[in-house]
């Protein structure tokens, strides 16, 4: 297996967290804005989130563990790299990942008065909403150009840069909040998908607004994005988005799936809606991933200089089939057994 192919299967793992995990992310987002919601309306609101969420929720992860376990055996120069210089919010993040998933089950399942299972609510709606901000800002101080590294001869790496370059810039904080938009995207239209099978038409019209009216605030985030990546003083995340061979069929076919996503939504298409923004998540997280242009860590950490060791290179295919016997069947039963529309519950 070569360094770009190893490369490839970093991003395909990245896209499928974020449409997996990430509209998990967004139906925290959710949760939380139901608050605002009559309390009749809220409660189903919420109790349609839960049921969609669980009990696969925690599987999604496996998609980050992929990435980073990979980026520590194959790449170690840069996972050195990026875990000194990015500490901060890969701390964060992963505080945002833990807690949410403990407040989800203290308050599903605890045994507490209601006030506080209330509470426990909150935290579930916050960590999933600030979660997804902090990944956002993470993937943009790597392709930023303000992480400064110097390789050392021996095999090592040195991070010049402090520990606050690269995630705290405007272009960070504004690809943060596009990743929660895009989540949030995902997520209002899948639950309203889940609506439509439930039967609850009320619930299927109000997400269905909300998967339109965050597509929407989606593309103006786009758009600041690009602004902002065209004024910063490393361009080379724009240019490659923009002025790359690829460039402008790949913006074509993100605008369009965005397009058909509304078209569908106001058709009240939502498997096809479904499928397009499945579609158009994955093309700009393939965008992101193109405009790297074989770099982990723009512009001083190419695949060339990561540090991936020819034995190890070998041998990974090897363990990657031989995982995949035992995850394949075991995630494909998951789903089939818990997410099936066939499937009847028992009273409780």
């Amino acid at each position: 297996m070569t360094e770009q192919m190893v490369f490839a299967l970093l991003g395909v793992a990245v896209i499928a967290y974020a449409l997996t995990a990430g509209a998990d992310f967004g139906g925290g987002l959710w949760d939380l804005l139901a608050g605002l919601s009559p309390a009749d309306r809220r409660e189903r609101q919420r109790a349609l989130i839960a049921e969609a969420i669980a009990p696969i929720w925690e599987v999604n992860h496996i998609w980050m563990i992929f990435v980073v376990v990979v980026l520590f055996t194959v790449f170690p120069r840069a996972f050195a790299a990026v875990s000194t210089a990015l500490h901060i919010p890969i701390l964060l993040a992963l505080f945002g990942v833990v807690l949410r998933g403990s407040a989800f089950v203290f308050r599903a399942y605890g045994l507490q008065p209601d006030d506080r299972r209330a509470r426990w609510g909150r935290i579930f709606a916050w960590a999933s909403t600030l979660t997804p901000i902090f990944l956002g800002t993470i993937l943009a101080a790597l392709s930023s150009g303000q992480l400064a590294l110097t390789l050392e001869p021996e095999g090592g790496v040195r991070v010049e840069s402090g520990f606050l370059a690269g995630w705290t810039s405007a272009l960070a904080w504004a690809v943060g909040v596009f990743t929660l938009a895009l989540f949030a995207l995902l997520a209002a239209v899948y639950l309203a998908r889940e609506a439509e099978v439930a039967g609850d038409e009320a619930l299927r019209d109000g997400f269905r607004r909300r998967a339109l009216i965050t597509e929407v605030v989606a593309g103006a985030l786009a758009a600041l994005v690009l602004v902002i990546a065209a004024t910063a003083e490393d361009r080379a995340l724009f240019d490659g988005l923009l002025h790359a061979s690829w460039s402008i069929p790949a913006q074509v076919l993100t605008a369009l799936s965005a397009a058909g996503v509304m078209i569908a939504l106001v058709r009240g298409r939502l498997r096809a809606a479904r499928v397009l923004a499945m579609t158009q998540v994955g093309l700009v997280v393939l965008g992101w991933g193109l405009a790297m242009n074989g770099h982990l860590i723009l512009p001083d950490m190419h695949i060339a200089d990561a540090g991936a060791e020819p034995a190890v290179l070998a041998s990974l295919p090897w363990v990657l089939l031989g995982g995949s016997v035992i995850f394949a069947p075991a995630l494909f039963w998951l789903f089939r057994i818990f997410k099936s529309p066939k499937v009847v519950t028992a009273p409780r």
